[in-house]
């Protein structure tokens, strides 16, 4: 029988319950059972494809064309797994369900209700994973916070599910902030927020404090006393330098035994080696690689946020640390070499660019400038959807000599529209439908042999996922190759230019594709990979 673990949150959003939730994933794996995830958003949005990524963060891409969100990702990269559109589940969701089937008549005549109907809906949505996948563990993460209106209704369901026998635990993460005027940890927050959950009728099993320093004992007790749980049940997650040593804070306080001793379990066996020297090894390196991130999804009010490229960030950490090299990734708001081009020669410090993906007009013009002084100056580059396009229409500006070519998504009048409009998404936003209508999901591609694309691969056939409405222009690819571009991976049926590379440049390559989602800590994306190797020959 399969076994829930619903992760709720109090105090503050933002402490990290999706990492939390992806190291008991990982424990558990590692102890041998299999593993599955699922988010609940409370947001009204039936996905995360048309939110801002200053509002939201990143959109992370599924295989099977789901745009949800980025704690998705973090699953993933822990538990080395593909998980699909449906483990998101949303507030737009589950209504647009039920006034579907209030339509239909599928609740003959009755008044349709919050409780049971909505509930309903969303048990069914939180136990389907277990039925198709068949795993031993499915873990629910509920969005936001404990007593918040929008979610309501979520923690009613996941407390009704205990109580129609299925196999649950709660697991609740709060904050234990340290005040600074009087420099001690204060647990009265969490007091409060496991009160409010178990006034909705949810007693806590296990409580996860998130701190800047681990828990001491003192407010371990208070914590267990104020809580009603015993104080072994009181989990201490502080600060880290690296996110995926959270899985052996968790391991050296016996959570994952806890976990199964409370639900009549026991431990398949103990795998934890392998990931205790990742760990290690990833603490004592030394030499460091320089890598930047030219993009404009930065800034929200007076704050800077890494929310919107997490999955590049985590796929250069990976590529580097196989490399054995700590990375030190550096932001660039291109929108700076706009105000002033001088600016550029700051990019002879880094030792690779990346230019990931993105909307709209803001900060292209920057992003042109640095791929321009990238491919003359034979800095290592790495152009990630948007960052490929650009990178086409610098090559066809300054190197095919064809003035004022660009996208058609900044310039509809460009005299060569070397990036244009896949054809089927022409009627699509004709018709203003913009929500999961882009090119998503896995698509395959063909790579040309002897290229550097297809070495770094190291096979015919790759799969990458998408997330783009707009794509080379096939009109212009004789002419960008004439002028020395090497398309290097295309579509199964020749169409869609899906990568692209220059020759005799140390490391200048695009691809249509979003690399980064596949990117695992063990097994690091081919393209990163080999972006950090040609960064490491720049440094000696």
């Amino acid at each position: 029988m399969v076994n829930y673990i619903i992760i709720t949150g109090g105090v503050v959003s933002g402490l990290g319950k999706g990492i939390t939730t992806a190291s008991i994933g990982r424990i558990l794996q590692l102890h041998g059972y299999s593993v599955t995830a699922m988010k609940i958003d409370p947001y009204i949005n039936y996905d995360a494809g048309t939110l801002r990524p200053t509002e939201h963060g990143e959109v992370w891409v599924t295989e099977d064309g789901g745009e949800i969100d980025q704690d998705l990702g973090h699953y993933e990269r822990f538990l080395d797994i593909n998980i699909p559109k449906y483990h998101n589940i949303t507030t737009g969701q589950v209504y647009s369900a039920v006034i579907e089937k209030e339509r239909k008549g599928k609740y003959l005549g009755k008044t349709v209700q919050p409780i049971p109907h909505v509930t309903d809906e969303i048990k069914r949505r939180i136990r389907r994973p277990a039925s198709e996948s068949k795993v031993d563990f499915v873990l629910v993460e509920i969005g936001g916070t404990v007593g918040d209106y929008e979610n309501v209704l979520f923690l009613e369901a996941v407390r009704q599910m205990k109580l129609e026998g299925d196999r649950v635990l709660y697991v609740h993460v709060t904050y234990v902030p340290v005040l600074e005027s009087l420099g001690e940890a204060k647990t009265k927050p969490t007091q409060h927020s496991v009160k409010l959950l178990r006034e909705i009728g949810i007693q806590p099993d296990f409580i996860i404090t998130r701190s800047e320093k681990p828990l001491d004992n003192i407010r371990r007790e208070k914590i267990a006393m104020f809580c009603n749980v015993h104080e072994e049940e009181v989990i201490s997650d502080s600060n880290v330098d690296n996110i995926y040593a959270v899985t052996l804070m968790f391991e050296k306080q016996d959570l994952c035994k806890k976990i199964l001793r409370k639900l009549n379990l026991r431990r398949e066996h103990n795998d934890l080696e392998g990931w205790e020297k990742f760990i290690s090894k990833i603490s004592r390196l030394k030499n460091t690689v320089a890598i930047g991130i030219v993009g404009k999804y930065f800034d929200i009010g007076t704050s800077q946020l890494s929310d919107s490229y997490i999955s590049v960030i985590e796929a250069v950490k990976h590529a580097a640390w196989n490399n054995n090299l700590k990375p030190v990734i550096r932001w660039i708001d291109s929108k700076v070499f706009e105000k002033d081009r001088s600016q550029l020669s700051s990019l002879d410090e880094l030792d690779g660019v990346i230019v990931p993906g993105g909307f709209g007009l803001s900060g292209i013009d920057g992003k042109i400038e640095t791929i321009r002084y990238c491919r003359e100056n034979n800095i290592p580059y790495l152009g990630l959807c948007l960052g490929m396009q650009l990178a086409v229409v610098e090559f066809a500006r300054n190197v095919c000599n064809m003035k004022g070519a660009h996208s058609t998504e900044v310039d509809k009048n460009t005299p060569f529209p070397v990036i244009d409009f896949i054809p089927e998404q022409v009627k699509i936003l004709q018709d203003s439908r913009y929500g999961a209508t882009m090119r998503l999901g896995a698509y395959p591609a063909v790579l040309k042999k002897n290229t550097l694309v297809y070495r770094l691969y190291g096979s015919e056939k790759v799969s990458e996922r998408h997330r783009h409405r707009y794509e080379v222009n096939p009109e212009y690819v004789e002419k960008l190759e004439k002028c020395g571009l090497v398309f290097s991976g295309r579509s199964p049926d020749g169409v869609l230019m899906e990568f692209m590379e220059l020759p005799g440049h140390p490391f200048f390559v695009g691809t249509q594709a979003h690399p980064e989602f596949k990117s695992r800590p063990l097994k690091p994306s081919p393209l990163f990979d080999g972006l950090i190797k040609a960064a490491k020959k720049k440094s000696l």
